[in-house]
Protein backbone atom coordinates (compact mmCIF):
# COMPACT_ATOMS: atom_id res chain seq x y z
CA UNK A 1 0.00 0.00 0.00
CA UNK A 2 3.06 2.87 1.12
CA UNK A 3 4.76 1.96 -2.44
CA UNK A 4 1.84 2.27 -4.74
CA UNK A 5 0.01 4.66 -2.32
CA UNK A 6 -3.19 3.15 -1.58
CA UNK A 7 -5.27 4.83 1.00
CA UNK A 8 -7.05 1.31 2.37
CA UNK A 9 -7.24 -2.07 1.47
CA UNK A 10 -9.72 -4.98 2.21
CA UNK A 11 -8.56 -8.60 2.82
CA UNK A 12 -10.71 -12.25 2.94
CA UNK A 13 -9.44 -15.38 2.78
CA UNK A 14 -11.83 -18.82 2.95
CA UNK A 15 -9.93 -21.92 3.13
CA UNK A 16 -11.77 -25.58 3.73
CA UNK A 17 -15.32 -23.53 3.59
CA UNK A 18 -14.36 -21.17 6.84
CA UNK A 19 -13.02 -17.47 7.29
CA UNK A 20 -9.25 -17.57 7.91
CA UNK A 21 -8.80 -13.95 7.01
CA UNK A 22 -11.42 -10.81 7.19
CA UNK A 23 -9.26 -7.83 7.61
CA UNK A 24 -8.88 -3.88 6.72
CA UNK A 25 -6.05 -2.00 6.44
CA UNK A 26 -5.26 1.73 5.88
CA UNK A 27 -8.30 4.68 5.59
CA UNK A 28 -11.39 5.03 4.14
CA UNK A 29 -11.09 8.20 3.32
CA UNK A 30 -7.85 10.82 2.55
CA UNK A 31 -9.95 13.03 4.06
CA UNK A 32 -11.53 11.55 7.16
CA UNK A 33 -8.44 8.58 7.64
CA UNK A 34 -11.23 6.81 9.24
CA UNK A 35 -9.71 3.40 9.65
CA UNK A 36 -10.81 0.20 6.91
CA UNK A 37 -12.30 -2.63 9.42
CA UNK A 38 -13.41 -5.83 8.24
CA UNK A 39 -16.85 -4.58 7.69
CA UNK A 40 -16.07 -1.78 5.86
CA UNK A 41 -17.93 -1.83 2.10
CA UNK A 42 -15.66 -1.64 -0.84
CA UNK A 43 -17.12 -1.59 -4.23
CA UNK A 44 -16.34 -5.12 -6.15
CA UNK A 45 -17.22 -3.78 -9.90
CA UNK A 46 -17.24 -6.69 -11.72
CA UNK A 47 -17.12 -9.63 -9.70
CA UNK A 48 -21.21 -8.51 -9.49
CA UNK A 49 -21.23 -10.61 -12.58
CA UNK A 50 -21.06 -14.05 -10.47
CA UNK A 51 -24.00 -12.76 -8.10
CA UNK A 52 -26.02 -12.17 -11.39
CA UNK A 53 -25.24 -15.39 -12.72
CA UNK A 54 -26.19 -17.19 -9.18
CA UNK A 55 -29.31 -15.35 -9.01
CA UNK A 56 -30.81 -16.49 -13.04
CA UNK A 57 -28.94 -20.08 -11.30
CA UNK A 58 -31.48 -20.22 -8.56
CA UNK A 59 -33.71 -19.31 -11.36
CA UNK A 60 -33.03 -22.64 -12.64
CA UNK A 61 -32.94 -24.14 -9.59
CA UNK A 62 -36.53 -23.28 -9.33
CA UNK A 63 -37.78 -24.56 -12.44
CA UNK A 64 -38.65 -21.22 -13.75
CA UNK A 65 -35.69 -21.14 -16.55
CA UNK A 66 -33.16 -23.29 -18.54
CA UNK A 67 -30.03 -22.46 -19.67
CA UNK A 68 -30.70 -23.22 -23.00
CA UNK A 69 -34.01 -20.80 -22.56
CA UNK A 70 -34.27 -18.34 -25.28
CA UNK A 71 -33.87 -14.39 -24.01
CA UNK A 72 -36.88 -13.44 -26.68
CA UNK A 73 -38.76 -15.71 -25.25
CA UNK A 74 -38.09 -14.99 -21.32
CA UNK A 75 -37.39 -10.74 -21.84
CA UNK A 76 -40.20 -8.81 -23.83
CA UNK A 77 -38.46 -6.23 -26.01
CA UNK A 78 -35.01 -7.62 -26.34
CA UNK A 79 -33.53 -7.16 -29.75
CA UNK A 80 -29.93 -7.44 -31.32
CA UNK A 81 -28.53 -5.82 -34.19
CA UNK A 82 -28.29 -8.83 -35.41
CA UNK A 83 -31.51 -10.75 -36.40
CA UNK A 84 -30.24 -13.99 -35.80
CA UNK A 85 -28.43 -13.36 -32.93
CA UNK A 86 -32.24 -12.20 -31.61
CA UNK A 87 -33.67 -15.70 -32.28
CA UNK A 88 -30.71 -17.70 -31.36
CA UNK A 89 -29.42 -16.10 -28.00
CA UNK A 90 -29.44 -18.13 -24.69
CA UNK A 91 -29.61 -17.34 -21.14
CA UNK A 92 -26.15 -19.30 -21.39
CA UNK A 93 -25.48 -16.78 -24.27
CA UNK A 94 -25.85 -13.77 -21.92
CA UNK A 95 -23.29 -14.53 -19.61
CA UNK A 96 -20.39 -15.62 -21.80
CA UNK A 97 -19.36 -12.71 -24.22
CA UNK A 98 -19.36 -14.29 -27.30
CA UNK A 99 -22.58 -12.27 -28.78
CA UNK A 100 -20.46 -10.65 -31.50
CA UNK A 101 -20.21 -7.31 -29.57
CA UNK A 102 -16.69 -5.87 -29.85
CA UNK A 103 -15.35 -5.06 -26.45
CA UNK A 104 -17.01 -2.74 -23.77
CA UNK A 105 -19.32 -1.84 -26.81
CA UNK A 106 -22.08 0.19 -25.36
CA UNK A 107 -20.54 0.76 -21.67
CA UNK A 108 -20.94 4.33 -23.25
CA UNK A 109 -24.57 4.07 -21.88
CA UNK A 110 -23.80 3.70 -18.22
CA UNK A 111 -20.00 5.48 -18.27
CA UNK A 112 -19.77 7.05 -16.24
CA UNK A 113 -22.90 6.97 -15.36
CA UNK A 114 -26.44 7.75 -17.06
CA UNK A 115 -30.33 8.80 -16.57
CA UNK A 116 -31.36 5.49 -18.56
CA UNK A 117 -33.34 2.61 -17.02
CA UNK A 118 -32.58 -0.85 -17.23
CA UNK A 119 -35.43 -1.16 -19.76
CA UNK A 120 -33.90 1.68 -21.78
CA UNK A 121 -30.79 -0.05 -22.06
CA UNK A 122 -32.37 -3.68 -23.18
CA UNK A 123 -34.04 -1.37 -25.92
CA UNK A 124 -30.96 0.34 -26.93
CA UNK A 125 -29.25 -2.96 -27.47
CA UNK A 126 -30.74 -3.34 -30.87
CA UNK A 127 -28.78 -0.25 -32.53
CA UNK A 128 -24.83 -1.81 -31.11
CA UNK A 129 -23.82 -3.12 -34.31
CA UNK A 130 -21.69 -6.43 -33.67
CA UNK A 131 -18.32 -6.55 -34.49
CA UNK A 132 -17.82 -10.59 -34.51
CA UNK A 133 -19.96 -13.06 -35.91
CA UNK A 134 -22.75 -14.67 -32.99
CA UNK A 135 -20.50 -17.11 -30.84
CA UNK A 136 -17.98 -16.50 -32.79
CA UNK A 137 -15.19 -15.20 -30.27
CA UNK A 138 -14.93 -13.71 -26.90
CA UNK A 139 -15.09 -10.08 -26.47
CA UNK A 140 -15.92 -8.72 -22.98
CA UNK A 141 -19.03 -7.05 -21.99
CA UNK A 142 -21.21 -5.22 -19.49
CA UNK A 143 -24.50 -4.52 -21.58
CA UNK A 144 -25.33 -7.85 -21.90
CA UNK A 145 -25.14 -8.56 -17.71
CA UNK A 146 -27.53 -5.74 -17.65
CA UNK A 147 -30.03 -7.48 -20.15
CA UNK A 148 -29.37 -10.48 -17.41
CA UNK A 149 -30.39 -8.26 -14.72
CA UNK A 150 -33.50 -7.35 -16.25
CA UNK A 151 -34.23 -11.15 -17.19
CA UNK A 152 -34.11 -12.15 -13.13
CA UNK A 153 -36.81 -9.31 -13.02
CA UNK A 154 -39.13 -10.52 -15.99
CA UNK A 155 -39.14 -14.41 -14.81
CA UNK A 156 -38.72 -13.58 -10.50
CA UNK A 157 -41.62 -10.79 -10.80
CA UNK A 158 -38.68 -9.22 -7.85
CA UNK A 159 -36.13 -5.79 -9.38
CA UNK A 160 -32.56 -7.73 -9.42
CA UNK A 161 -31.84 -5.45 -6.21
CA UNK A 162 -34.65 -7.34 -4.66
CA UNK A 163 -33.95 -10.78 -5.98
CA UNK A 164 -29.99 -10.59 -4.65
CA UNK A 165 -30.84 -9.26 -1.50
CA UNK A 166 -33.18 -11.87 -0.55
CA UNK A 167 -31.78 -15.01 -2.32
CA UNK A 168 -28.12 -14.05 -2.09
CA UNK A 169 -27.09 -11.34 0.62
CA UNK A 170 -30.29 -12.80 3.20
CA UNK A 171 -28.97 -16.36 2.79
CA UNK A 172 -25.47 -16.08 3.09
CA UNK A 173 -25.52 -13.82 5.75
CA UNK A 174 -23.93 -10.78 3.80
CA UNK A 175 -25.25 -8.19 6.06
CA UNK A 176 -22.93 -4.98 4.80
CA UNK A 177 -23.50 -5.54 1.36
CA UNK A 178 -25.41 -3.01 -0.80
CA UNK A 179 -26.27 -3.54 -4.56
CA UNK A 180 -25.19 -0.18 -5.20
CA UNK A 181 -22.11 2.44 -4.16
CA UNK A 182 -23.95 4.94 -1.09
CA UNK A 183 -20.83 7.29 -0.01
CA UNK A 184 -23.30 8.37 2.95
CA UNK A 185 -23.39 4.74 4.25
CA UNK A 186 -21.44 4.75 7.62
CA UNK A 187 -19.34 1.33 6.32
CA UNK A 188 -18.48 2.60 2.78
CA UNK A 189 -15.25 4.06 1.59
CA UNK A 190 -14.49 7.31 -0.07
CA UNK A 191 -13.40 6.32 -3.91
CA UNK A 192 -9.88 7.72 -4.78
CA UNK A 193 -8.18 8.44 -8.28
CA UNK A 194 -5.14 10.41 -9.75
CA UNK A 195 -7.07 12.67 -12.28
CA UNK A 196 -4.66 15.46 -12.77
CA UNK A 197 -1.89 14.33 -14.30
CA UNK A 198 -1.04 14.06 -18.33
CA UNK A 199 -2.95 10.95 -18.26
CA UNK A 200 -5.52 9.12 -15.31
CA UNK A 201 -3.17 7.49 -12.92
CA UNK A 202 -0.75 10.33 -12.87
CA UNK A 203 -0.56 13.13 -10.16
CA UNK A 204 -1.49 13.38 -6.60
CA UNK A 205 -4.84 11.18 -5.26
CA UNK A 206 -7.56 12.68 -5.06
CA UNK A 207 -11.35 11.64 -3.93
CA UNK A 208 -13.45 11.18 -6.80
CA UNK A 209 -16.28 13.46 -7.40
CA UNK A 210 -17.58 11.76 -10.21
CA UNK A 211 -18.60 7.63 -9.02
CA UNK A 212 -20.33 4.68 -10.70
CA UNK A 213 -24.04 5.06 -9.07
CA UNK A 214 -26.23 4.47 -11.82
CA UNK A 215 -28.95 1.82 -10.20
CA UNK A 216 -29.38 0.98 -13.85
CA UNK A 217 -25.63 -0.27 -14.56
CA UNK A 218 -25.88 -2.73 -11.09
CA UNK A 219 -25.92 -6.47 -12.18
CA UNK A 220 -22.69 -5.84 -14.42
CA UNK A 221 -20.71 -4.47 -11.38
CA UNK A 222 -21.99 -2.28 -8.80
CA UNK A 223 -22.31 -4.70 -5.65
CA UNK A 224 -20.33 -3.41 -2.53
CA UNK A 225 -19.38 -5.76 0.02
CA UNK A 226 -17.15 -6.07 3.13
CA UNK A 227 -14.30 -8.41 3.94
CA UNK A 228 -16.36 -10.42 6.09
CA UNK A 229 -19.10 -10.51 2.97
CA UNK A 230 -16.34 -11.84 0.72
CA UNK A 231 -15.39 -14.34 3.41
CA UNK A 232 -18.79 -16.08 3.46
CA UNK A 233 -19.79 -15.61 0.03
CA UNK A 234 -16.40 -17.69 -1.26
CA UNK A 235 -17.10 -20.75 1.53
CA UNK A 236 -20.36 -20.89 -0.31
CA UNK A 237 -18.14 -21.95 -3.44
CA UNK A 238 -15.68 -23.81 -1.84
CA UNK A 239 -18.18 -25.98 -0.18
CA UNK A 240 -20.37 -26.50 -4.13
CA UNK A 241 -23.39 -24.31 -3.23
CA UNK A 242 -23.81 -25.16 0.57
CA UNK A 243 -24.58 -22.54 3.16
CA UNK A 244 -22.77 -23.27 6.79
CA UNK A 245 -26.16 -24.68 8.14
CA UNK A 246 -25.77 -27.62 5.49
CA UNK A 247 -29.02 -25.71 3.55
CA UNK A 248 -27.81 -25.64 -0.26
CA UNK A 249 -28.11 -21.92 -1.94
CA UNK A 250 -27.17 -23.47 -5.31
CA UNK A 251 -27.90 -27.25 -6.46
CA UNK A 252 -24.31 -29.34 -7.41
CA UNK A 253 -26.02 -29.13 -10.95
CA UNK A 254 -25.73 -25.19 -11.34
CA UNK A 255 -22.30 -24.95 -9.38
CA UNK A 256 -20.59 -27.21 -12.31
CA UNK A 257 -22.79 -25.20 -14.60
CA UNK A 258 -21.48 -21.90 -13.78
CA UNK A 259 -18.15 -22.70 -13.17
CA UNK A 260 -17.60 -24.95 -16.88
CA UNK A 261 -15.90 -23.55 -19.48
CA UNK A 262 -17.25 -22.18 -22.52
CA UNK A 263 -15.28 -20.06 -24.44
CA UNK A 264 -11.51 -19.31 -25.14
CA UNK A 265 -10.29 -16.06 -24.15
CA UNK A 266 -7.47 -14.62 -26.12
CA UNK A 267 -3.95 -13.57 -24.80
CA UNK A 268 -4.57 -9.86 -26.20
CA UNK A 269 -8.77 -9.95 -24.97
CA UNK A 270 -8.25 -6.99 -23.21
CA UNK A 271 -5.91 -5.12 -24.95
CA UNK A 272 -1.69 -5.17 -24.74
CA UNK A 273 -1.07 -2.87 -22.04
CA UNK A 274 -3.19 -5.61 -19.44
CA UNK A 275 -1.20 -8.54 -20.74
CA UNK A 276 1.64 -6.65 -20.39
CA UNK A 277 0.71 -5.86 -16.61
CA UNK A 278 -0.83 -9.36 -16.16
CA UNK A 279 1.04 -12.69 -15.86
CA UNK A 280 -0.79 -14.74 -18.76
CA UNK A 281 -2.20 -17.92 -17.46
CA UNK A 282 -1.00 -20.80 -19.35
CA UNK A 283 -5.00 -21.30 -20.66
CA UNK A 284 -7.96 -18.97 -19.88
CA UNK A 285 -11.69 -19.65 -20.69
CA UNK A 286 -15.17 -17.92 -19.36
CA UNK A 287 -17.89 -19.73 -17.96
CA UNK A 288 -20.47 -17.88 -16.22
CA UNK A 289 -19.25 -15.18 -14.63
CA UNK A 290 -15.87 -16.23 -14.20
CA UNK A 291 -12.82 -17.41 -15.34
CA UNK A 292 -11.46 -20.46 -15.45
CA UNK A 293 -7.67 -20.85 -16.12
CA UNK A 294 -4.78 -23.49 -15.45
CA UNK A 295 -1.92 -21.93 -13.43
CA UNK A 296 0.84 -24.10 -12.75
CA UNK A 297 -1.06 -27.05 -13.65
CA UNK A 298 -4.00 -25.88 -11.21
CA UNK A 299 -7.26 -24.90 -12.23
CA UNK A 300 -8.06 -21.36 -10.77
CA UNK A 301 -11.38 -19.74 -10.84
CA UNK A 302 -11.48 -16.07 -10.74
CA UNK A 303 -12.94 -12.54 -11.81
CA UNK A 304 -11.68 -8.81 -11.26
CA UNK A 305 -13.55 -5.50 -11.02
CA UNK A 306 -12.45 -2.29 -11.61
CA UNK A 307 -15.21 1.31 -10.99
CA UNK A 308 -13.81 4.72 -10.94
CA UNK A 309 -12.10 4.94 -7.35
CA UNK A 310 -11.51 1.35 -6.91
CA UNK A 311 -10.52 -2.10 -8.29
CA UNK A 312 -11.28 -5.97 -6.95
CA UNK A 313 -9.86 -9.74 -7.61
CA UNK A 314 -11.14 -12.69 -6.11
CA UNK A 315 -9.01 -15.78 -7.32
CA UNK A 316 -10.40 -19.40 -6.07
CA UNK A 317 -8.35 -22.97 -6.34
CA UNK A 318 -10.98 -25.74 -5.53
CA UNK A 319 -7.82 -28.62 -5.28
CA UNK A 320 -6.35 -25.64 -2.37
CA UNK A 321 -9.78 -25.25 -1.15
CA UNK A 322 -8.35 -21.59 -0.87
CA UNK A 323 -10.50 -18.69 -2.05
CA UNK A 324 -9.06 -15.02 -1.47
CA UNK A 325 -10.62 -11.47 -1.96
CA UNK A 326 -8.27 -8.18 -2.45
CA UNK A 327 -9.70 -5.02 -2.84
CA UNK A 328 -8.89 -1.67 -2.67
CA UNK A 329 -10.69 2.34 -2.64
CA UNK A 330 -7.88 3.60 -5.36
CA UNK A 331 -6.91 2.71 -9.11
CA UNK A 332 -3.02 1.94 -8.24
CA UNK A 333 -3.84 -1.67 -9.65
CA UNK A 334 -0.27 -2.76 -8.79
CA UNK A 335 -0.87 -2.87 -5.21
CA UNK A 336 -3.81 -5.11 -5.55
CA UNK A 337 -2.03 -7.39 -8.11
CA UNK A 338 0.86 -7.63 -5.40
CA UNK A 339 -0.70 -9.45 -2.83
CA UNK A 340 -3.08 -11.88 -5.65
CA UNK A 341 0.39 -12.97 -6.82
CA UNK A 342 1.64 -13.32 -3.65
CA UNK A 343 -1.12 -15.85 -2.07
CA UNK A 344 -1.40 -17.15 -5.46
CA UNK A 345 2.07 -18.19 -5.00
CA UNK A 346 2.19 -18.88 -1.82
CA UNK A 347 -0.81 -21.38 -2.34
CA UNK A 348 0.53 -22.85 -5.35
CA UNK A 349 3.54 -23.69 -4.19
CA UNK A 350 5.83 -21.42 -5.95
CA UNK A 351 8.55 -19.53 -5.45
CA UNK A 352 7.48 -15.44 -4.47
CA UNK A 353 9.29 -12.96 -6.64
CA UNK A 354 9.60 -9.27 -6.16
CA UNK A 355 6.29 -8.53 -7.16
CA UNK A 356 5.91 -5.01 -5.84
CA UNK A 357 9.26 -3.98 -7.72
CA UNK A 358 8.24 -5.80 -11.02
CA UNK A 359 4.40 -4.36 -11.05
CA UNK A 360 6.04 -0.63 -10.36
CA UNK A 361 8.87 -1.46 -12.99
CA UNK A 362 5.91 -2.48 -15.84
CA UNK A 363 3.60 0.39 -14.59
CA UNK A 364 6.83 2.93 -15.41
CA UNK A 365 7.47 1.45 -18.64
CA UNK A 366 3.90 1.67 -19.63
CA UNK A 367 3.20 5.30 -19.08
CA UNK A 368 6.86 6.41 -19.96
CA UNK A 369 5.65 4.60 -23.23
CA UNK A 370 2.32 6.24 -23.66
CA UNK A 371 3.77 9.91 -22.96
CA UNK A 372 6.22 9.26 -25.67
CA UNK A 373 2.83 8.37 -27.60
CA UNK A 374 1.42 11.22 -26.81
CA UNK A 375 4.17 13.55 -27.93
CA UNK A 376 4.30 12.03 -31.20
CA UNK A 377 0.80 12.06 -32.24
CA UNK A 378 -0.58 11.22 -35.88
CA UNK A 379 -0.57 14.07 -37.83
CA UNK A 380 -4.76 14.38 -38.02
CA UNK A 381 -3.81 15.50 -34.16
CA UNK A 382 -0.77 18.08 -35.01
CA UNK A 383 -2.20 21.39 -33.94
CA UNK A 384 -3.05 23.95 -36.71
CA UNK A 385 -5.16 26.97 -36.92
CA UNK A 386 -6.97 25.99 -40.00
CA UNK A 387 -10.72 25.00 -40.15
CA UNK A 388 -13.16 24.36 -42.45
CA UNK A 389 -15.97 26.31 -40.52
CA UNK A 390 -16.31 29.15 -38.34
CA UNK A 391 -16.60 28.04 -34.54
CA UNK A 392 -20.58 28.42 -34.30
CA UNK A 393 -20.96 26.42 -37.18
CA UNK A 394 -19.99 23.28 -35.55
CA UNK A 395 -22.60 24.03 -33.05
CA UNK A 396 -25.69 21.81 -32.99
CA UNK A 397 -27.32 18.55 -31.67
CA UNK A 398 -26.23 14.85 -32.74
CA UNK A 399 -27.45 11.62 -32.83
CA UNK A 400 -26.28 8.11 -32.14
CA UNK A 401 -28.81 5.32 -32.09
CA UNK A 402 -27.38 3.32 -29.43
CA UNK A 403 -26.01 6.23 -26.80
CA UNK A 404 -28.70 9.13 -27.75
CA UNK A 405 -28.12 12.56 -28.66
CA UNK A 406 -25.10 14.73 -27.62
CA UNK A 407 -25.20 18.89 -27.84
CA UNK A 408 -22.63 21.41 -29.25
CA UNK A 409 -23.12 25.14 -28.22
CA UNK A 410 -21.21 28.13 -28.86
CA UNK A 411 -20.83 30.03 -25.82
CA UNK A 412 -18.83 33.72 -25.68
CA UNK A 413 -15.85 34.46 -27.45
CA UNK A 414 -16.72 31.48 -30.26
CA UNK A 415 -15.46 29.11 -27.77
CA UNK A 416 -17.72 25.96 -28.00
CA UNK A 417 -19.42 23.36 -25.12
CA UNK A 418 -20.12 19.45 -25.55
CA UNK A 419 -22.87 17.72 -23.58
CA UNK A 420 -23.60 14.33 -23.81
CA UNK A 421 -27.28 14.66 -22.70
CA UNK A 422 -28.07 10.93 -21.15
CA UNK A 423 -25.02 11.27 -18.83
CA UNK A 424 -24.98 13.91 -16.08
CA UNK A 425 -21.75 15.26 -16.02
CA UNK A 426 -20.26 14.87 -18.56
CA UNK A 427 -19.83 17.99 -20.22
CA UNK A 428 -16.54 20.62 -21.03
CA UNK A 429 -15.36 22.64 -23.32
CA UNK A 430 -13.77 21.58 -27.21
CA UNK A 431 -10.46 23.11 -27.38
CA UNK A 432 -9.52 22.73 -31.45
CA UNK A 433 -6.63 21.10 -32.01
CA UNK A 434 -6.11 20.51 -35.90
CA UNK A 435 -8.77 21.17 -39.07
CA UNK A 436 -11.64 19.93 -37.97
CA UNK A 437 -10.64 17.97 -35.00
CA UNK A 438 -11.46 19.04 -31.47
CA UNK A 439 -10.41 17.66 -27.70
CA UNK A 440 -13.52 17.43 -25.60
CA UNK A 441 -12.09 18.47 -21.56
CA UNK A 442 -14.46 17.14 -19.57
CA UNK A 443 -15.69 19.36 -16.46
CA UNK A 444 -15.18 15.87 -14.48
CA UNK A 445 -11.52 15.29 -14.77
CA UNK A 446 -11.97 11.51 -13.71
CA UNK A 447 -13.62 11.22 -17.34
CA UNK A 448 -11.10 10.35 -20.03
CA UNK A 449 -10.64 13.01 -22.48
CA UNK A 450 -11.68 12.55 -26.53
CA UNK A 451 -10.51 13.79 -29.66
CA UNK A 452 -14.11 14.71 -31.28
CA UNK A 453 -14.02 14.86 -35.43
CA UNK A 454 -16.37 16.32 -37.65
CA UNK A 455 -16.29 15.15 -40.94
CA UNK A 456 -17.10 17.93 -43.24
CA UNK A 457 -18.41 17.97 -46.78
CA UNK A 458 -19.09 20.89 -48.79
CA UNK A 459 -19.64 22.91 -45.82
CA UNK A 460 -22.25 20.79 -44.02
CA UNK A 461 -21.11 18.22 -40.89
CA UNK A 462 -22.13 14.49 -41.90
CA UNK A 463 -20.42 12.91 -38.99
CA UNK A 464 -19.05 12.76 -35.80
CA UNK A 465 -16.06 10.48 -35.04
CA UNK A 466 -14.32 10.16 -31.48
CA UNK A 467 -11.81 8.58 -29.46
CA UNK A 468 -10.16 8.50 -26.39
CA UNK A 469 -7.05 11.35 -25.92
CA UNK A 470 -4.99 8.58 -23.58
CA UNK A 471 -3.65 5.27 -24.69
CA UNK A 472 -4.30 3.87 -21.51
CA UNK A 473 -7.85 4.52 -21.13
CA UNK A 474 -10.20 1.79 -20.32
CA UNK A 475 -11.84 -0.01 -22.68
CA UNK A 476 -15.06 1.41 -21.41
CA UNK A 477 -14.44 4.60 -22.63
CA UNK A 478 -15.53 2.97 -25.88
CA UNK A 479 -16.17 6.50 -28.11
CA UNK A 480 -15.05 4.57 -31.40
CA UNK A 481 -18.14 3.24 -30.93
CA UNK A 482 -19.98 6.03 -31.26
CA UNK A 483 -21.35 7.30 -34.94
CA UNK A 484 -23.13 11.08 -34.44
CA UNK A 485 -24.81 12.37 -37.25
CA UNK A 486 -27.21 15.60 -36.83
CA UNK A 487 -29.86 14.68 -35.16
CA UNK A 488 -31.99 16.26 -38.42
CA UNK A 489 -30.78 12.88 -40.63
CA UNK A 490 -31.45 9.64 -40.65
CA UNK A 491 -29.74 7.16 -39.05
Amino acid sequence: MHAFGVPGMSVAIAQDGKTVVAKGYGVRSIATRAPVTPDTIFPIGSESKAFTSAALAILVDEGKLKWSDHVADKLPGFKMYDPYATAHMTVRDLLTHRSGLGLGEGDLMIIPNTTRSRADIVHALRYLKPRTGFREQFAYDNILYIVAGALVQAVSGQTWEQFVRQHLFGPLGMTDAATLYDPSNPNAVALHGRVDGPIRGMGPETILKEVLDSQAAAPCGLINASATDMAKWMAMWENDGMLPDGQRLLSAASVRELRAPVVVVPTDAFGPAVAKLIPLPTLQDYALGWFVEEDFGHEVIEHTGAVFGALAALYFVPDKHVAFSVVINSEDSGARLAVVYHLLAYYLGQPQQDWIGHLKQIRQGMVQQTLMQMKHLPKQYVANDKSSLPMTGYAGTYSDPWYGTMTVSARSHGKLWIRFNLTPGMQGPLEHVADDTFRAHWNDRGIEDAYVTFHVDGGHIGSIAMQPVSPLADFSFDYRDLHFRPATQSN
